[in-house]
Parts: C-alpha cells; sequence; structure tokens
C-alpha cells in the first residue's frame, strides 16, 4: 500500500507536476529549454532502457522538478542530479525528500568533472547516465561525456526526434551527418522510444525520442589521429552539397590543395566526384590516414 501512496505523488502525474509548479510560482526559462514529463509511461520506459539496477550509480543532467529523478531514485543505488537553473533547487529538495540516495548539485553540466565526480563516486565503475536535454545544447553535452571518456555504461537521453534519428542515420540517407560519425565512433545508438509532444508541459513544438547510446569497448575503427578524422568530417558536412573533394579544400580546416586532397581520396579507392555524405567512417578512418601522411608541416 506504501508503494501505491508514494506512486501517487509522483510527477509523471499532471495534476502533481501542475500543484508543485503552481506553489512555487515557478517561471519556466526559455534559455534552459525547460519542458517537463508528464507520462507515467514514457518515465518507465527510460528506465528500463537504461536497464538500472540498484547496483547502479546514475548521474542525472537537468532534473528539473525532479519528475525522472524520483524513477531514478526508486530503481538506483543511488543518484546524482546536476541542474543549471538555481531557481529548481527549492523544489527539488521538496520533490526530492522522500528519498535519501540523491544528491543534488547546483551547476552548469559543461563546467562539471563528470569523469572525476564518476570515479570518485563509484569506485572506479561505470556509471549510468541519464538526461532530459534540451535542443540547444543536445550536441555539446554528449560530445562533452564522449570526449572526456567519462566511464559510462551507457547514457540514456530524451532529445528532439530529428536528432535522435541523426545520430542512428546511416551513410547515404538524408539525416546522415557529422554527429551520425560521431556518435557511432564512440558508442551504438538505439531509438528505445517515441515521445510526442503531449507528454510535456509546456508542450513543445517538436517531438522527442528516448535513445540510448552504449559506449564501444572498442573503437569501430583505427585512426591514427583522433582530431584530424572529425576535422574531416566536420569539413566534409559543412558543404554538403559540394564533392568531398571541393568541401575539404575549401575548409580553411583542412591544410592541403585541391590536388592533393584529389590525390587522397583517389587513393582509399573511391571517384573524385564522391559526396561526403555516402562515405562510412572506415572510409573516413581511412582517408584521415592518408590526409595526415600527406598535410604539409605548419
Amino acid at each position: 500500500m506504501e508503494e501505491k501512496q508514494q506512486g501517487d505523488k509522483r510527477l509523471g502525474i499532471p495534476q502533481n507536476t501542475i500543484e508543485i509548479l503552481n506553489r512555487y510560482r515557478f517561471v519556466f526559462q526559455k534559455k534552459y529549454g525547460q519542458n517537463f514529463l508528464i507520462d507515467t509511461h514514457v518515465l518507465d520506459k527510460i528506465v528500463r532502457a537504461a536497464e538500472i539496477t540498484k547496483e547502479d550509480l546514475v548521474i542525472e543532467i537537468g532534473p528539473g522538478i525532479g519528475t525522472l529523478t524520483q524513477y531514478l531514485c526508486e530503481s538506483a543505488r543511488e543518484v546524482i542530479a546536476i541542474e543549471i537553473d538555481k531557481n529548481l533547487i527549492p523544489i527539488l529538495e521538496d520533490t526530492l525528500s522522500d528519498y535519501k540516495n540523491v544528491t543534488v548539485i547546483n551547476e552548469d553540466v559543461l563546467k562539471v568533472d563528470l569523469k572525476r565526480l564518476a570515479e570518485e563516486k563509484n569506485g572506479g565503475r561505470p556509471v549510468k547516465i541519464a538526461a532530459n536535454l534540451p535542443y540547444y545544447i543536445t550536441t555539446p553535452i554528449i560530445m562533452g561525456l564522449f570526449e572526456a571518456h567519462v566511464p559510462a555504461s551507457n547514457i540514456t537521453v530524451m532529445v528532439q526526434k530529428e536528432v535522435a534519428e541523426r545520430m542512428q542515420a546511416v551513410p547515404g540517407s538524408k539525416d546522415y551527418g557529422a554527429l551520425s560519425l560521431a556518435v557511432q565512433y564512440y558508442a551504438q545508438a538505439y531509438i528505445a522510444a517515441n515521445v510526442p509532444a503531449n507528454c510535456f508541459m509546456p508542450r513543445p513544438n517538436v517531438g522527442s525520442a528516448v535513445i540510448r547510446l552504449t559506449p564501444h569497448r572498442e573503437r569501430p575503427v583505427s585512426v591514427r589521429n583522433e582530431k584530424l578524422l572529425f576535422r574531416l568530417i566536420r569539413a566534409s558536412f559543412n558543404q554538403r552539397r559540394k564533392t568531398l573533394v571541393n568541401g575539404l579544400s575549401n575548409s580553411p580546416e583542412i591544410r592541403l590543395p585541391k590536388e592533393m586532397i584529389s590525390e587522397a581520396v583517389r587513393r582509399i579507392g573511391l571517384e573524385e566526384t564522391v559526396r561526403g555524405e555516402t562515405l562510412t567512417l572506415e572510409q573516413f578512418a581511412r582517408l584521415a590516414d592518408v590526409v595526415e601522411e600527406m598535410e604539409l608541416p605548419h
């Protein structure tokens, strides 16, 4: 019976969210892209997709008023929630008061050393990361997690639907781009659920999706210079309509004349007329190795 009463107070139930927002006269901050989930089924799906157990330490990015945090606390051993908006801290103290296994940090996640936090709090074992991410900051946060080598067994995030589709897109498809390649270099992407706009308050203008990113134990390709690989990828997608050779030769990031870029593309067995959006991650890695050998001293 106590479990049921606990459930009745959850913020996934719309009237409970409305009551809290009214009690604190909360004003949504557009700059933080705040949209709070009001669907218990979606919250269950996120926890299931993340495969959270009582063994796990979960780092939650952007808990908002604590809607997903409540579910995470019930499933995990411990939750660390990082919230940038100081106006939400007193609300979180209220909505999470029944849970003894949560710590709230009022900080910009991009300024937090998540690798150190994970290592200190979890004895070197991988953590799980969960988030309902605002559109404007999705890519910097996800790429920041990968590039900092935060030890995570999975990253389960709510993002704009089209961003989720880009993350798992394949070469040649309209959604395939620099983000697809960057994410797939670090992790396997799986869309666990599509989430319509009416599951949020306030209602956003676009649909969302829950995507689980499972970091590779070993990189799917080997490349000598990771930074050069991503420079090539960015340059080739900055001008999608151009051929790969023209896109790279027009880029200030690539320090090679056009004829040498043409030679590099031929050397990996491709035509000079090929477009960047048709190359696989493996082909970009081979191109990076060839370009590194050719690049002029600087």
